[in-house]
């Protein structure tokens, strides 16, 4: 007994050895961006510390045009998906929904398979979505797998338990709203946060649908930065000022860029291991 509660310990040491170390790992750039962003020159040490880089990339309106187009598109993205997740999750739960199993086996042929870049790009063009912002949300408005995983969790749920609130004379919204969804909430918080993560990181969509630098997302913008600044590219694409940047410039754009949606990871920690598990085990 005693030898087993001896590995058993030894077991916990390399567990939180090992977890230090992946910690640590990602714990190094970002202290290495943080520090190079209020230092004189580069290095994981403070060298004359100063705040010379952040004040002059919020005295310009590019940056914080670009943070707050990348915010609004995030905050109304992720509430779009997670209503059109949902209720198309709720519905497809429904056995006796007629046409459920094709519709179903077009969400799953949609995991494997895709249009591809320039097919896309036409439909985003010919609807009328060039240069807007609406880009980097409708054409990816539902993710297959999250849907599937929900729709896997609605079913688990007693189907009496809808049945009764029918018979009360529920109408299926109100079942949805305030009998299933807080269910799901740990579920909806982790696929929330998939989306939120997804549409603020967003630069595929960005980079071929928005060509106006007006509407740039952060992450375009900081391609463009880091780009320009390393003197592979056109300034003339951009603002004369971003090619004279220098690295401090950089690193402070990154890490603001950085720090919003890191903000939003410990509010929903809670609902991650709860909200991945749920709905993944049942076909």
């Amino acid at each position: 007994m005693k030898s087993k509660k001896a590995k058993f310990n030894l077991f916990d040491v390399i567990n939180y050895f090992l977890l230090a170390v992946c910690a640590f790992m990602c714990f190094v750039p970002f202290w290495y961006v943080a520090v190079s962003s209020v230092s004189s020159r580069g290095g994981f040490w403070v060298h004359n510390f100063n705040l010379d880089a952040y004040k002059y990339i919020f005295s310009t309106r590019t940056l914080p045009r670009s943070l707050m187009i990348t915010v609004l598109v995030t905050v109304i993205g992720t509430f779009l998906k997670l209503i059109i997740t949902a209720c198309m999750s709720y519905s497809l739960a429904e056995v006796t929904l007629p046409g459920r199993k094709l519709i179903l086996n077009l969400v799953i042929f949609t995991m494997l398979f895709s249009g591809g870049m320039i097919p896309t790009f036409f439909i985003v063009k010919n609807t009328g979505l060039m240069n807007s912002p609406w880009a980097m949300v409708i054409p990816s408005l539902v993710n297959p797998f999250n849907l599937i995983v929900l729709k896997n969790f609605f079913q688990s749920i007693p189907y009496e338990l809808r049945e009764s609130a029918r018979m009360d004379g529920c109408h299926e919204v109100i079942i949805l709203i305030k009998i299933v969804m807080p269910l799901a909430l740990p579920a909806m918080a982790t696929f929330g946060l998939f989306y939120a993560v997804g549409i603020w990181n967003t630069y595929m969509s960005a980079l071929l649908y928005i060509q106006k630098p007006d509407l740039w997302p952060i992450q375009v913008l900081l391609r463009k930065i880091v780009y320009v600044s390393s003197g592979l590219g056109d300034s003339s694409s951009v603002e004369t000022s971003l090619a004279a940047m220098s690295q401090g410039i950089k690193m402070a754009v990154i890490l603001v860029a950085t720090i919003p949606i890191l903000c939003v990871y410990p509010f929903l920690q809670k609902h991650f291991v709860k909200g991945i598990m749920v709905g993944s085990v049942k076909g």
